[in-house]
């Protein structure tokens, strides 16, 4: 199928992928495949109006008949799903079971949501009064604004659209400048779900398109009261104290330097898989990708030669065919970063497998590279660093608790890992004194998280949690009600004011 005849099937109209402003670039090839229109910025305040306006109806609405809405862009993604995947594919370069599966995550929260509409529960708590009852109820925010990156171009905003929806707040989406086209195409899906449900506001769901500028309206305006962003420690550290200024609510997804411990007692050849798709998958572009690799000294040698084989016989090239497990990186100047970061962990005395650009077979104008193998003495500054690109350093330790130690010791906390056999452990690993990150697995790589489990991590990944468990709950506001239901008044905590 050619990119004309994709978008067409998804239902551009020529005018919206020509004449604009912004060069939509494909990482396949480099190739302009669009040129879109822009937001202007002094079209933020209406579009932050009637968001306000969507809000002040959709809050009426029963939480399960707004949970209709979302079971009906569930239906529309799964219709969709093949058509809108390819896009993904060829907008990130993602290849096309990667693609596919980003929009099964769509409908996996889709699905999720829905059942949420009935189940945003409150606490009924015992009061210390006679004849008194208290109570937790959550109550809409109002507008949330969805800031996403490149790397997952559409299942950010979903995460956080389902779930905004069912709590009763409108969204407003801005996606990252590099993939915009994907983001119109979601927006023409979620159309038909709002034309089938027939009476929501309108503004519900806008996308407005654009470079820093625009996210800084939504970022500053205080009547955004949610601010969700996903990119880098750098961004967070932006929008985070803007939000705050205001008091305003964020819930950031930032960098991610994840590792995997691999025990003296690990089953191996599980390890070796779990670490190479961890690592390699999306061309090494997940917030999740593993990065760092804490092998017990005794199986160190055995494992990196076992992972060097592997790495050697990757399939790299074109996203769109079938062999292809390794895609381009998003542009040529992340492929610059990631030569950059190499030539460091030399000079802090890495040896280097695998890493160069790659060019055979593959379409001209991507930015193709072997993935690289990394073996360093420690953990030196690079390896504390997150470069968005498939390098993966490989540490020894000697003790359990030193692991740990490494593991902990950077200043990202969003996934991690243990690969280990033994008991105690995998459950030391899981315990208060182990892993600090807010996602750890037994057993299993640190990426391809389910959206039943709240995704998010901790110092500088930001502290947000999208997607499934209680993270409905930074959606909403709480507030705690008390009901006297007696002919007396007395006061809390003993105190007597008679008048």
């Amino acid at each position: 199928m050619t990119t004309t005849d994709l978008l067409q099937k998804l239902g551009f109209e020529k005018s919206e992928i020509s004449g604009g402003t912004l060069s939509v670039r494909s990482p396949i090839d480099g190739a302009e495949i669009a040129r879109v229109a822009e937001t202007h910025v002094a079209e933020m305040p209406s579009v932050i109006r009637q968001s306000q306006s969507a809000f002040a109806e959709w809050r009426q609405l029963p939480a399960p008949r707004r949970g209709e809405l979302v079971r009906l862009l569930g239906e529309e993604l799964r219709a969709a799903k093949d058509d809108l995947g390819a896009l993904v594919t060829l907008e990130a370069g993602k290849i096309v079971s990667e693609g596919l599966g980003e929009v099964q995550e769509m409908i996996d929260i889709c699905d999720f949501a829905v059942g949420l509409s009935r189940q945003l529960y409150g606490l009924t708590i015992a009061s210390e009064r006679p004849g008194h009852r208290m109570m937790e109820t959550w109550q809409p925010m109002g507008p949330c604004a969805v800031i996403s990156a490149f790397n997952f171009p559409v299942a950010v905003w979903s995460w956080n659209t389902a779930l905004a929806l069912v709590c009763g707040d409108p969204v407003i989406w801005k996606p990252s400048e590099k993939t915009p086209l994907t983001a119109m195409a979601c927006m023409k899906i979620a159309e038909r779900a709002l034309e089938r449900f027939g009476d929501a506001p309108e503004g519900l769901m806008q996308l407005v398109i654009g470079g820093a500028d625009i996210g800084e309206a939504l970022v500053a305006s205080k009547d955004v009261p949610i601010v969700s962003a996903t990119g880098s420690t750098r961004m967070g550290r932006i929008v985070g104290p803007k939000v705050a200024e205001r008091f305003g609510r964020s819930i950031l997804e930032l960098g991610g330097n994840n590792a995997m411990i691999v025990a003296p007692s690990a089953d191996l050849d599980m390890a070796v898989r779990a670490i190479v798709f961890s690592a390699v998958g999306t061309a090494g572009q997940r917030c999740t990708s593993l990065r760092r690799l804490i092998v017990h000294h005794s199986i160190r040698e055995e494992l990196v030669s076992r992972l060097t084989r592997a790495y050697a016989s990757l399939p790299i090239g074109d996203p769109r065919q079938s062999r292809t497990l390794i895609g381009p990186l998003v542009d040529q100047a992340s492929r610059d970063r990631m030569m950059a970061a190499l030539e460091q962990a030399k000079a802090e005395g890495g040896t280097v497998h695998g890493g160069r650009p790659f060019e055979d077979g593959v379409p001209r104008g991507g930015a193709y590279v072997a993935p690289a193998l990394v073996d360093m003495p420690g953990q030196t500054a690079v390896v504390r660093e997150e470069t968005f690109a498939p390098i993966l350093y490989v540490m020894g330790y000697d003790t359990i608790e030193e692991a740990i130690a490494i593991q902990n010791g950077v200043p990202q906390g969003l996934s991690s890992c243990i690969f280990t056999l033994n008991m105690r452990e995998a459950e030391l690993f899981l315990s208060a004194v182990g892993s600090d990150c807010g996602i750890a697995n037994v057993n299993i790589g640190p990426s391809g998280a389910e959206i039943g489990g709240a995704f998010g991590g901790e110092k500088e990944t930001g502290g947000g949690r999208e997607s499934g468990s209680d993270a409905w709950k930074g959606y909403m506001r709480r507030q705690t009600n008390t009901l006297n239901y007696s002919a007396e008044l007395p006061l809390a905590q003993g105190v007597k004011f008679d008048v």
